[in-house]
């Protein structure tokens, strides 16, 4: 028997009454709202024989990504056409649950604690994959995509993925749910030949997976020929996180381009138009490109598209890209924040936080994700 009241004193409790309140579509959602559903998911969940199989761990993240999977709705749902519509609730409410879990839960406090989150969130972020995922054009690319964040975050799997997704299914009142199921589990079976059911399929290099990765036109078995002419080390996390620190302690000699120092320098204040620095950066880095020198780009990049522009250059260039991302305790944060020379208002950093998206496997050939 599920203790429903012992659900609502999770996380859910949070967003309980905007749950409640947030329709869904009478066609494929007949049971109701939002809030309805997720219990229904929840007493799904735990009577598949599947999740009675997993680990404690592995029951903890799947059973937080269910009660969690779609509270993005409740900012995304739209009447429109005559029914509900919540598009992109599903990477909403993965950022939704990143900043709960960060801030509220402690799923920050050390390095265990932050992979278990981003498993969490990786879950919602995908959960609404595997029913669609057959009919996409490049299926196997993203498949491949998804399954790589196991590197990053090692509870997180293709398996557990199809497991919130058949619960999704079951906790529903829909006339294609049997559809549905059929199309996870063909999903499933998908991924079990191109062997990336459990976690990454096995390249034979970081070369050959970043290659397949970024959709190039190669065999994911081929061992491909480095060509690689420099390094780009990006950095990424928050303001407070200690970027600075962690270069100086752990690439002393390295070339830095560094956006806040460009600021200062043009007395730019992080409030006025960015295009000026922007341009700055980009010049002084393709002089080291062309000149096939390593460095580091030192800026937030918090989001997948500041990123992708970014790497889309460096690798224009034959230069090898390592992001690295840090985090720390939001406490810790706020606590480094404050004792910098320049501080960021509190607000940025907590409208940068509801951005926030950690670099995900495919991104780049390396990428480290580090708690400091």
């Amino acid at each position: 028997m599920i203790n429903w009241s012992e659900i609502e004193q999770t996380a859910l409790s949070r967003y309980k009454e905007g749950l409640q309140q947030t329709p869904q579509s009478h066609i494929y959602h007949a049971e109701g709202d939002v809030y309805t559903h997720t219990l229904m998911v929840c007493a799904a969940l735990k009577q598949l024989p599947e999740y009675k199989e997993l680990n404690e761990k592995q029951k903890h993240i799947v059973y937080m990504a269910a009660l969690l999977h779609d509270i993005g709705k409740i900012h995304t749902s739209r009447f429109v056409d005559g029914d509900w519509h919540a598009p992109h609730h599903a990477p909403t409410g993965s950022k939704m649950a990143r900043e709960l879990l960060w801030k509220e839960f402690g799923y920050c406090n050390n390095q265990e604690h932050m992979q278990i989150r981003e498993a969490i969130c990786m879950l919602i972020r995908y959960h609404s994959f595997p029913p669609v995922a057959i009919e996409q054009k490049m299926s196997i690319l993203k498949l491949h995509r998804v399954a790589a964040n196991n590197l990053l975050a090692p509870d997180f799997s293709i398996r557990l993925l199809c497991l919130l997704s058949k619960a999704d299914v079951l906790g529903r009142e829909c006339f294609d749910k049997q559809e549905l199921l059929d199309k996870i589990a063909l999903f499933e079976e998908l991924a079990k030949e191109e062997g990336c059911y459990e976690g990454c399929f096995p390249f034979p290099s970081t070369h050959t997976r970043r290659a397949f990765l970024a959709g190039r036109d190669v065999w994911k078995n081929q061992e491909l020929y480095d060509d690689h002419q420099s390094e780009v080390i990006l950095m990424s996390g928050l303001p407070g996180t200690g970027k600075d620190t962690w270069i100086r302690n752990n690439l002393p000699n390295i070339p830095v381009v560094s956006l806040d120092d460009i600021r200062r320098a043009n007395k730019i204040s992080p409030t006025d138009e960015q295009g000026t620095v922007a341009n700055l950066a980009r010049e002084k880095a393709k002089e080291y490109l062309r000149r096939q020198q390593t460095f580091v780009w030192n800026a937030t990049n918090i989001t997948t598209q500041m990123r992708e522009s970014l790497i889309s250059l460096f690798e224009t260039y034959h230069a090898r890209v390592c992001i690295i991302y840090l985090e720390t305790a939001w406490s810790n944060l706020l606590a480094r924040n404050s004792s910098r020379e320049h501080i960021v208002p509190q607000a940025a950093i907590e409208e940068m936080m509801a951005k926030l998206t950690l670099p995900e496997a495919y991104e780049a050939e390396n990428i480290e994700w580090i708690h400091v």
